[in-house]
């Protein structure tokens, strides 16, 4: 690691998925530059100076906030923090990139990698073509999913006598109700795991999620059919219609995981 001070303005800065360019004063992700204010940009550019430092907040103040300058110091620092950990899809209770150390400030624990300005066309290249929208909106679209096939679960836990009444399930029925039992009950606190993650903001989740994507898949592709269980009363279009969006929604999910948290793929 190079030990490119960020004082320097023509440094460019890499972490994670993340690099920070200090003479565009921008922080960009797979090369696409992300919304940060003025005072937790500089509060990031004082974290990278000095990775794996402890910098208190008195440390903090005496940089970010000139002596003549009468703010709320705890009430702006805290807002500054929050916000960056924000934009880093980070968070407090299990840090990838901000360590808050109690009673004495924060410290930055990712590995930072320090190039000149030069280099910058090169390094910043975009990794993805992937949008990137508000996390908040990504988040919430994923424990939507979540809560849909939990009550794709429930739904079949609660009606399960009814499955083998349909006509095209007959001939396997057996098969088929035992299959969707099984699948059903073991789905359930699959989703709950990934529902209680995102809404806490688990910062590994994208790592866990990249690990038991196959299982979730096959999960997924199973019960994309569903709709066929009711189609005497929707109608064959309708169900027709509805597998082919389940068939997506793997997909879907592993899009807006990349998209809310970094996700470290193994060599």
């Amino acid at each position: 690691m190079s030990s490119t001070p960020a004082k320097d303005k023509s440094a460019l800065a890499r972490f994670g998925l993340f690099e920070m360019d200090m003479e565009a004063r921008e922080l960009r992700k797979q090369g696409r530059k992300l919304r940060l204010q003025e005072q937790p940009f500089a509060l990031l550019a004082a974290l990278l100076d000095q990775p794996g430092t402890i910098l208190t907040r008195e440390d903090l103040r005496a940089r970010l906030w000139p002596a003549d300058t009468f703010v709320d110091f705890d009430h702006s620092l805290n807002t500054a923090v929050n916000k960056l950990r924000d934009v880093l899809g980070d968070s407090a209770a299990s840090p990838r990139f901000i360590e808050t150390v109690a009673r004495r400030g924060y410290r930055f624990i990712a590995d930072v990698q320090w190039h000149k300005n030069e280099l910058a066309a090169e390094v910043a290249k975009p990794a993805s073509d992937l949008p990137m929208p508000h996390r908040g909106i990504t988040r919430t679209l994923f424990a939507l999913i979540q809560v849909m096939y939990l009550t794709f679960y429930l739904a079949a836990l609660i009606r399960w006598q009814g499955i083998e009444h349909v006509p095209w399930v007959r001939p396997h029925g057996f098969v088929i109700l035992w299959i969707t039992l099984v699948t059903a009950a073991a789905g359930i606190p699959v989703r709950l795991y990934l529902f209680s993650a995102v809404a806490f903001d688990y910062g590994k989740l994208g790592e866990k999620f990249l690990r038991i994507f196959h299982a979730v898949f096959i999960f997924d592709e199973l019960w994309a059919v569903a709709p066929f269980l009711i189609f005497e009363r929707i109608g064959f279009g309708t169900a027709l219609a509805a597998t082919a969006a389940l068939l997506y929604v793997p997909f879907a999910e592993r899009t807006l995981i990349r998209m809310a948290y970094e996700v470290r793929r193994s060599k």
